[in-house]
């Protein structure tokens, strides 16, 4: 899945993104998940694909690269006093091995005859399942609702209104079987802040993890 997805800074300390200085101007409910953050350059060649796709479909709602994240867990709208609950809990999480991932392969859901989402796969080892199963329990114990569907790990680049095929756009999938956008290592994740605005979501970083 590359979901829903940081564009502001951190300015904190590399070792840590003090929560209790981030939350203290935040309102009594904040609309937050849990993902990992995408490198610039992989952001850049995010871009010039989707400059590519979007003459085949104009109507579709195409994601800003700097907003697409690697979402591990969505946690909707939190009252400010649990997101430090959160906070905690994703802090005790042991630490993980550092994972390296591709980007590559296309699709959509539900499926391509009635799309909603066209996105982008990644191809990674075991460990991003294993850390995506770690923070989903995490958050069960705080009384999150557990996922119904399989974590399926992809990247969002687009958005539908209407649900209906895109026989150009699938045309040109076709002659990118193989394409890859390239590598990144992760290791490290974070709890966002998202918040509304005229032009769109802007996401903050509250918190980096592990610590």
């Amino acid at each position: 899945m590359v979901y829903p997805n940081g564009t502001g800074s951190d300015s904190a300390s590399p070792a840590r993104l003090t929560t209790e200085s981030k939350i203290s101007d935040l309102s009594s409910r904040v609309r937050t998940f849990v993902a990992i953050d995408l490198p610039e350059g992989i952001q850049s060649a995010l871009a010039r694909q989707q400059a590519e796709f979007r003459a085949t479909c104009p109507d579709a709602r195409w994601t800003r690269p700097e907003s697409i994240h690697l979402t591990l867990k969505f946690l909707g709208e939190v009252r400010e006093d649990k997101v430090l609950q959160v906070t905690e809990a994703l802090a005790s999480l042991p630490p993980f091995e550092p994972f390296s991932i591709e980007i590559k392969g296309f699709g959509f859901f539900p499926d391509a005859r009635r799309p909603r989402v066209f996105w982008v796969g990644l191809e990674a080892p075991p460990g991003l399942g294993e850390l995506a199963h770690r923070v989903e329990q995490s958050m069960e114990r705080l009384g999150f609702p557990r996922e119904d569907r399989a974590f399926t790990p992809h990247l969002t680049l687009a958005r539908f209104k209407l649900p209906r095929p895109q026989p150009a756009l699938q045309a040109l999938l076709e002659r990118h079987r193989e394409l890859t956008l390239g590598r990144f290592e992760v290791a490290e994740f974070y709890l966002y802040e998202s918040k509304l605005s005229p032009h769109g979501a802007e996401y903050r970083k509250v918190s980096r993890f592990p610590r």
